[in-house]
């Protein structure tokens, strides 16, 4: 096999998955739909701050990428919880030190493409619209979006990082027993924008990440470097109070008097901004198998595509991309013995984070601001400083940690019966040192 490899999509996973694969002496041409948002002006509305943790950064650093990231993310050690009275409610993410990191996409995007073409020799091709693909030859057909000429290409290896809505996807669709399902929630999300006060300073706590969560919706903002912070409002798209019965500035205005009181002083031109950018849907993705024969596989987006509420859609992207790494540092170019265990290793793991992503939205949405919730979190917090080597809170397993996204849902889904029953006992505080406190506890660990 010539060491060749062509890659569908030049977004976050493309991009890093080339530097994965030219580091091993691979050509690598990658073809990208959009036009480069390095050189154009790509509509705003869309972007959705990244929240990098663990995962994405032991990824960035297999490709040796981690050092020119670390000077552009901005540290987010906590939870800013934004109350409907108007107080503040500080939620810390891990235990002293552990932050996820605040990231612009399109900043990283426009990053990583940079070092893949200028360390690692990666081609890309712009406003190539991957038409077909022929799997068992390898044969690639494109439409040159500037030209409208249609291109054929030949290649041994075959990558679809192409997102939600994979042309390689589609392609492999076509195959027998191709099991695919994609389910769009009852939410939708808006771009919104906090901008920087005088002197480019934080409006609100820079080092966190701020949530308004109101039972079934919730507004977060995240920072960027420049003093802003970038919003989102998920809200339902349809019924009694959703995106669609909001129709004029005045319903905007009343809506946000209503829910988020505090953050209008911060956003002067918020409602223009609401109608200046799309509403946008929320899917999730999941297939398989993600690979064929030894000729291509789906990463990223393309396999798994997750709802944004756990923050993990990027790194485990990333994860994607370190594990194939592995395999070939393992296997070399045999790839009739990489896909599979790719494949393996993978498809549980992103199972299992779409389902903690879908958990987690109920949580940021409504239980952050839950007495019960907040209890469990307190007691969480002291079984972990008594038991550091043993119990790991289930957020800092999928965040803070490598431990597969698979084994932190089932030890998760078994440290909550600990905790529902801890969160029974009268004041739990003087008794957490009794002999029958800690038996319990040393039972369930």
């Amino acid at each position: 096999m010539s060491k060749q490899a062509t890659i569908l999509g030049a977004g976050l996973v493309g991009s890093l998955l080339s530097v994965y694969l030219a580091k091993r002496g691979y050509k690598v041409d990658i073809y990208e739909r959009r036009p480069d948002m390095r050189k154009e002006k790509i509509s705003a509305g869309r972007s959705i701050n990244l929240a990098l943790s663990d995962r994405g950064w032991r990824g960035l650093a297999g490709a040796g990428l981690e050092e020119e990231i670390r000077k552009v993310a901005i540290p987010m050690n906590a939870r800013m919880v934004h109350n409907t009275e108007g107080t503040l409610s500080s939620q810390p993410y891990g235990m002293k030190g552990e932050a996820i990191y605040s990231v612009s996409r399109g900043g990283l995007n426009k990053t990583l493409m940079d070092l893949a073409e200028q360390q690692a020799g990666v081609k890309i091709y712009f406003n190539h619209r991957c038409e077909e693909v022929n799997l068992d030859s390898g044969e690639l057909i494109f439409e040159d979006q500037t030209t409208k000429q249609l291109i054929t290409k030949k290649s041994e290896l075959i990558f679809g990082s192409d997102g939600a809505f994979s042309a390689l996807r589609r392609s492999m669709q076509k195959l027998d027993r191709f099991d695919y399902s994609q389910t769009y929630i009852e939410h939708s999300y808006k771009e919104l924008h906090i901008p920087p006060g005088e002197g480019g300073k934080f409006l609100m706590e820079k080092n966190a990440l701020h949530i308004w969560p109101r039972k079934n919706f919730m507004l977060i903002a995240l920072p960027n470097a420049d003093g802003s912070f970038t919003c989102t409002l998920f809200f339902h798209t349809e019924g009694e109070e959703s995106f669609a019965t909001l129709k004029t500035e005045n319903d905007v205005e009343v809506f946000f008097k209503k829910y988020f009181e505090d953050a209008i002083p911060m956003m002067p031109d918020y409602k223009k901004v609401f109608f200046a950018n799309p509403t946008s849907s929320l899917p999730y993705i999941k297939c398989y198998p993600w690979t064929y024969k030894d000729k291509a596989a789906l990463i990223g987006d393309a396999a798994h595509a997750v709802v944004p509420f756990f923050g993990q859609g990027m790194n485990c992207g990333f994860e994607d991309c370190r594990i194939l790494g592995e395999l070939m540092d393992e296997n070399g170019d045999d790839w009739k013995t990489i896909f599979p265990l790719y494949q393996q290793s993978r498809k549980p793991n992103a199972d299992a984070i779409l389902e903690l992503a879908l958990n987690n939205f109920i949580e940021m949405r409504d239980l952050v601001a839950d007495k019960k919730f907040l209890r469990k979190k307190q007691i969480e917090k002291m079984i972990a400083n008594a038991f550091p080597e043993k119990f790991i809170p289930a957020y800092s397993m999928v965040s803070f940690t490598h431990i597969p996204y698979s084994e932190a849902q089932r030890i998760g889904k078994h440290r909550d019966e600990i905790l529902e029953k801890l969160f029974l006992v009268e004041n739990l505080e003087e008794k957490f040192s009794s002999d029958e406190i800690q038996k319990m506890i040393k039972d369930y660990l």
